[in-house]
């Protein structure tokens, strides 16, 4: 398992401070907030999605309350990915409803989908930066372009993010200057800076060396704490133990289990998710 610390942030700040205290008491208000509407920030109803004539997607549901974090997991090719894609509305389901604090994409129709699109920040494998920008102007450019902020204002919020990141120091770097880690970290920034309701990781570790993988978990772990409210594929087994409300397991486009992870993956669960997870721990040593 990596070595992820769950009780400091990247830049070894103690989450048990006033800010840990903070992010804290945010998580618990976002969670009142949920209960007086009555709803869920995010819910998938009966989405199915088919590639190539393929059937990706099988009349898939899922829901997050507002603060929660759930983590996908299942092998390769089970439709996790194109999920995710089909919440962003990239790939917009065949079949099915995607709704986000209360408001259909179907509804809002393709000239409004881009609005609904700001609200959720999408986190890839690779880290899709522009090599051409500094740190602080990759999270900068979307701010001005989208948002339309003043140059200033856009870069004081881009360090403001870069700071929560751990990286208020490599600012000034390009992306070729910055480790694996340190990109993800920027594209985190970057999404974070947009003020998304919903976060959506689609494996962000997959990419990085061993060694990196620690650094992007924590900044991970302190977005929950602060009550982010996400979904996420993952493989790190360990850290979706600690922080996860839900596992989600997928396989050949359906959700096959759901539970916490004490359900799913204690110790003679049965569950076909300890199952894989224990293979997977076999091959990766993790």
């Amino acid at each position: 398992m990596s070595n992820v610390n769950l009780q400091s942030g990247p830049s070894g700040r103690d989450n048990n401070s006033q800010d840990g205290a903070g992010a804290d008491a945010g998580a618990r208000n976002s969670r009142t907030a949920n209960a007086r509407t009555g709803r869920p920030l995010l819910e998938v109803r009966n989405v199915s999605k088919s590639l190539g004539g393929k059937l990706i997607l099988d009349d898939v549901s899922l829901s997050l309350d507002k603060g929660q974090l759930k983590v996908l997991i299942g092998p390769s090719g089970s439709g996790k990915s194109t999920l995710l894609q089909c919440v962003h509305f990239l790939t917009p389901p065949d079949k099915g409803e995607v709704v986000l604090d209360g408001q259909s994409a179907r509804e809002m129709g393709q000239k409004n989908i881009c609005a609904f699109r700001q609200e959720i920040g999408m986190i890839f494998q690779d880290f899709n930066l522009f090599d051409h920008l500094t740190a602080r102007d990759n999270v900068a450019i979307a701010l001005r372009k989208v948002k339309g902020q003043p140059k200033t204002a856009a870069r004081v919020r881009a360090m403001d993010e870069l700071e929560r990141v751990g990286l208020a120091d490599k600012a000034g770097l390009y992306p070729a200057q910055l480790s694996g880690g340190q990109k993800q970290r920027v594209s985190i920034a970057r999404a974070m800076a947009m003020e998304p309701k919903l976060m959506l990781l689609d494996e962000p570790t997959s990419a990085l060396d061993p060694e990196l993988i620690g650094e992007v978990l924590n900044v991970i772990a302190n977005l929950a704490r602060g009550g982010m409210t996400m979904l996420m594929v993952t493989h790190q087994i360990g850290f979706a133990q600690h922080l996860t409300n839900e596992i989600l397991f997928m396989e050949e486009g359906r959700i096959i289990e759901r539970g916490t992870p004490g359900d799913l993956l204690g110790e003679n669960s049965g569950s076909r998710t300890a199952l894989f997870c224990s293979r997977l721990t076999e091959l990766t040593g993790r």
